[in-house]
């Protein structure tokens, strides 16, 4: 039977855990910069302050929005750094902004000011250059490189996405970082951790309610049937339609880390695949991807994921093979092949 994590509904889903318990280079250090001194100003939303970064270098980004972090009790400002992947937004508190310095007005780019002194083939060599370096080094494209339709959609996206408040998530032994956004119900997505489960995928906001949720939970895998399983690895197929809670927490746990996921709360005309570890205790997540049911272009994959924690380890390339096989297995049901299932 799934978790109570999730309403049938769609507009209702709402992650019931608790029951009421309670690189791009940075810039040089600025002139003035105040040495651990609390500062009496505040941040002005939306505007650009030289801040500090988690690894001390100082970085231009704009502050977008200001919270109350209920954890820790600190009043907490948004960030977004200039050129840098929205992967990359984060909390902070007062001390790591430059208030005392003051806004930083926005410039051109110096790329941008010499890509304007060169001819047109010039022009157009750099700029290819331009893009092969933005992408290595994960600088989020402007909305110019894009053409209208993917632009609008772009801003649309971002307006609805642009403040993570969830920091962290605890599942299983690991504590990861948040990357981005993911529409958990209001009472869950504005908290600034989450602990979830790693077997039911059950989300809640105390350490208290998780803890024992785990002496009572009886799940020691996922559900639906095992179709693979090798040494220490084990994949389990799992249908939309039978276990929609699971399926649902399960898309909205991945995209705190996938940008571009669209996919939360409708899927029953999925089936998703779970790759896990599996040790004594049972079989800890290691990524999924899904696949519809019926899919008109025949695509492999709807949504892939590796969990940070199991990232470049092969894992991904091993979902990418699975997903092919499966598909030959769509179109040829009689023949399984040898090279994953024999």
């Amino acid at each position: 039977m799934d978790s109570t994590n999730a309403s049938s509904a769609p507009t209702a889903v709402t992650g019931k855990g608790d029951d009421g318990d309670n690189n791009p280079a940075a810039t040089p250090t600025p002139a003035g910069t105040p040495s651990g001194a609390t500062s009496t100003k505040e941040p002005v939303l939306s505007t650009h302050y030289h801040v500090r970064r988690i690894d001390g270098s100082w970085h231009v980004g704009e502050v977008i929005q200001k919270r109350n972090n209920l954890e820790n009790g600190l009043t907490e400002y948004y960030v977004h750094y200039k050129d840098m992947n929205r992967r990359m937004d984060e909390w902070v508190t007062v001390e790591r902004v430059d208030v005392e310095r003051g806004p930083v007005e926005e410039t051109p780019k110096d790329s941008d000011l010499m890509l304007e002194s060169l001819n047109g083939r010039e022009r157009k060599v750099t700029r290819n250059l331009k893009r092969k370096h933005d992408e290595i080094n994960h600088v989020q494209k402007s909305y110019e490189d894009m053409d209208p339709t993917t632009a609008a959609l772009e801003k649309e996206h971002e307006a609805l996405t642009k403040v993570k408040y969830i920091d962290k998530i605890q599942i299983g032994r690991y504590e990861i970082d948040a990357w981005y956004f993911s529409p958990y119900p209001d009472e869950y997505g504005k908290v600034s951790r989450l602990w979830i489960c790693e077997y039911c995928l059950k989300y809640m906001k105390y350490e208290a309610t998780f803890r024992r949720h785990l002496g009572e939970c009886t799940w020691g895998q996922p559900p639906g049937r095992e179709i693979y399983r090798k040494g220490t690895i084990s994949v389990f197929e799992v249908n939309g339609s039978d276990h929609k809670v699971y399926c649902q927490n399960l898309c909205l746990m991945a995209k705190l880390f996938l940008d571009h996921k669209t996919l939360y709360f409708d899927v029953e005309p999925f089936l998703f695949y779970i790759l896990t570890e599996v040790d004594k205790k049972g079989c800890h997540i290691v990524g999924y991807f899904s696949k519809e049911k019926e899919s008109p272009e025949s695509n492999n994959v709807a949504c892939i994921l590796t969990l940070p924690p199991y990232q470049r380890k092969g894992y991904g390339k091993f979902l990418i093979a699975l997903s092919y096989e499966l598909s030959k297995v769509r179109e040829h049901p009689s023949v399984w092949s040898i090279s994953l299932f024999g």
